[in-house]
């Protein structure tokens, strides 16, 4: 007992916090919600890839993510200047790029995958977050998850058979995607230690419109009204899914939410069908 107190008692204030704060039930239910949306999503942007351009679609998907994010701030009375406080600033920029970054790829490369080939590939980033998190976060994990990591690696080698000329630019960049946003949960996982989630969320809607608002004007056309249906379903679906994610990765340890992100690759391969 006196060495766990002892331990107890040697946590920075930081990790005090987490550990009187962590909820991981909650974590798991918020996770396994997101993920349903999150395939939802992308199967919209699946349809709209195939007639609009990537600039485009993220353009309007991340100024109608930031039109809900100042309306959802105004509704509940919350300044926006206090949004911007941030004790990471730096790291909300970058996390909020990377993330950016990361579904402009997703796009391209599913205008060439199927929604169960993508997904297939992108299953590989709960592994890369387990192992991302030791460094990051200072998560402990054991042998049994270095095994499933290890386990997972050999899955994308049957996946992609590189060797069997199946191997082609599209996986690796769905590949991209995954390191990509394993280093996004990660960080957002570390901002939450010291952001609350409101702040977390409006970087990531800010930075992403800035950045594709630079680009989308040069590849712009008018969409049809269902474009327009699917455009503004699709930024309700980010608002909805990217939300629950921060408040899950401020719930519960990154390594521990990592297992129900599969469920992501079920609910895809589901809607693929549909």
């Amino acid at each position: 007992m006196t060495g766990s107190v002892d331990e107890a008692e040697q946590l920075a204030p930081a990790e005090k916090i987490m550990a009187r704060t962590d909820r991981p039930g909650v974590g798991i239910a918020l996770m396994l919600v997101a993920t349903f949306i999150f395939a939802s999503q992308d199967a919209m942007t699946k349809i709209l890839s195939q007639s609009l351009e990537v600039p485009q679609i993220l353009m309007v998907r991340y100024l109608l993510v930031l039109v809900y994010a100042l309306f959802f701030f105004r509704f509940n009375k919350k300044p926006i200047k206090r949004c911007l406080e941030s004790h990471r600033p730096y790291i909300q920029v970058l996390r909020s790029v990377i993330i950016a970054v990361e579904i402009g790829i997703f796009v391209v490369a599913i205008r060439h995958l199927s929604m169960s080939e993508i997904h297939s590939l992108m299953a590989t980033f709960p592994l890369m977050v387990t192992a991302l998190s030791v460094p990051f976060l200072g998560e402990v994990v054991g042998l049994r998850r270095w095994s499933a990591v290890g386990v997972g690696f050999l899955g994308v080698l049957i996946i992609l058979r590189p060797g069997l000329g199946v191997f082609d630019w599209s996986a690796v960049l769905a590949l991209i995607c995954a390191f990509l946003f394993a280093l996004y949960h990660v960080l957002t996982r570390l901002v939450s230690r010291d952001d609350k989630g409101d702040t977390s969320f409006f970087y990531m809607a800010l930075v992403g419109a800035v950045m594709f608002t630079i680009l989308g004007p040069f590849f712009w056309r008018m969409p049809s009204p269902v474009e327009w249906g699917l455009l503004v379903a699709v930024a309700l679906t980010a608002s909805v899914s990217h939300m629950l994610l921060i408040k899950a990765l401020e719930s519960a340890p990154a390594s521990v939410l990592q297992p129900f992100n599969y469920m992501l690759l079920v609910w895809a391969t589901l809607i693929g069908f549909v």
